[in-house]
């Protein structure tokens, strides 16, 4: 299945999401904010954000609808702005890229899509709130883990000097390759399920400084010290700190059982191996 695919924001997963629909045949447009260039060939861009609205009638022939635009203070902008738009549109195909943030702190402990939502952060807290108003859609909700990938990964950090090894004991995080949240959007446009969702991770929640010290095994380099997390929590930016706040082990089984995804990088390994 091919057809029309509108893409609400073109950024670092939602271009690498555009590439692979626009391979497999889509005719694809997307939005950037005002003024952000974006380096798509053949995929058409439109400027959107709260100052700057879409011109009406933009979705009508739409056979998808994607949004990976994540919500400010006022709320989410897009249903704030285009709700209406899209539902006169009537997608066969609507989608959202939420956050595994939703889930909260559970220490360590295993959750999947049945674990209740209990947001620990304040912008996690608004992201469960936009999915739910997605969700009233029939949206397909996309649960992302960390996302990394070319330009945006451990082997980025470690090459541009800025990597450290912060150990907290017993603190582990799912990850996600851009190229693997790709692949599951495509999945789930041949497997439609409207209301449907998905953790998107790979297979090994690991702890940060093993990510490190493989990226800098990987580049031939001697890793950082291992720094105490007393110690790292008097340095750290209050948006560094936020990223220690939940701790969580986060299942994919869905993913890989309804949607029949196949990860092209099932753990942190592959995924730096490529980055490199």
């Amino acid at each position: 299945m091919a057809g029309r695919f509108f893409l609400f924001g073109l950024g670092f997963s939602g271009r690498v999401i555009a590439r692979l629909l626009a391979a497999e045949g889509w005719e694809v447009t997307g939005t950037t904010r005002s003024g952000e260039a974006v380096d798509c060939p053949g995929i058409r861009a439109l400027s959107f954000d709260r100052d700057h609205p879409l011109p009406a009638g933009c979705l009508e022939g739409m056979d998808a609808v994607l949004s990976s635009v994540p919500p400010d203070d006022g709320g989410d902008p897009v249903l704030d702005l285009m709700q209406d738009a899209i539902a006169t549109a009537s997608p066969a195909w609507i989608g959202y890229l939420s956050t595994t943030g939703i889930y909260g702190d559970h220490g360590g402990a295993w959750v999947d899509e049945e674990t209740p939502p209990d947001p620990t952060l304040e912008r996690s807290r608004r992201r469960l709130a936009a999915e739910t108003r997605w969700r009233g859609l029939g949206a397909h909700v996309f649960r992302l883990a960390g996302i990394y990938g070319p330009g945006r990964s451990a082997v980025d950090t470690v090459r541009a000097g800025q990597a450290r090894r912060v150990v907290k004991p017993g603190q582990v995080f799912s990850r996600i390759h851009v190229e693997d949240i790709a692949g599951a959007v495509a999945a789930s446009l041949a497997r439609p399920r409207p209301g449907a969702v998905y953790n998107l991770c790979d297979d090994d929640a690991a702890p940060p400084q093993e990510v490190i010290a493989h990226a800098c095994a990987l580049l031939g380099v001697e890793p950082p010290p291992e720094i105490p997390w007393d110690q790292a929590r008097q340095t750290l930016s209050p948006m560094a700190l936020s990223f220690y706040a939940d701790n969580k082990r986060v299942r994919n089984g869905r993913m890989k059982q309804e949607l029949g995804v196949r990860l092209k990088y099932p753990t942190y390994r592959e995924g730096l191996t490529s980055c490199l």
